[in-house]
């Protein structure tokens, strides 16, 4: 399978215009993003609800950048726009996630808070994934409770 928008032109400014339109279409009431390392960020409030999605971006210094198929070293260009196209795919998928995330809702497939609880932010600054993810990974999940 291959992925989705590999070899996209549509360059990130765009994407991000794209998700912020998808929002304000969908009554977003406030939209920020920002980046530091290899990681974006976006953050949205809707529903009375805020949201934030962190991006992992390609790292410039993977072998995928630094060297073509057979193991060649790239040009330092040449790798550079390798690794540009790869943070062009992942803001292309991004903006598809959060659109389809937000049609679900509209159609009434899923609650808001269903599709997005993961993304939710939480007084702290966190998000609910951010909190009950590592608790999963622990094995600390609470025993269901089987009602007859």
């Amino acid at each position: 399978m291959s992925t989705y928008a590999a070899n996209t032109q549509v360059n990130v400014a765009k994407s991000k215009a794209e998700i912020e339109n998808t929002l304000q279409r969908y009554g977003c009431s406030g939209f920020m993003t920002g980046w530091s390392e290899n990681k974006a960020m976006i953050a949205f409030q809707i529903n009375e609800r805020q949201v934030k999605f962190l991006l992992p971006l390609p790292n410039p210094s993977d072998d995928e950048f630094t060297k073509t198929d057979t193991g060649k070293v790239r040009k330092p260009e040449a790798s550079h726009r390798v690794w540009e196209q790869g943070c062009r795919q992942r803001w292309r998928a991004l903006a598809l996630a959060i659109k389809a995330k937000l049609e679900a809702v509209e159609c009434g497939i899923v609650s808001f808070d269903q599709e997005f609880l993961a993304h939710l932010v939480l007084p702290g600054g966190g998000t609910v994934g951010e909190e009950i993810i590592p608790m999963i990974e622990r094995g600390e999940m609470p025993k269901l409770a089987l009602t007859s």
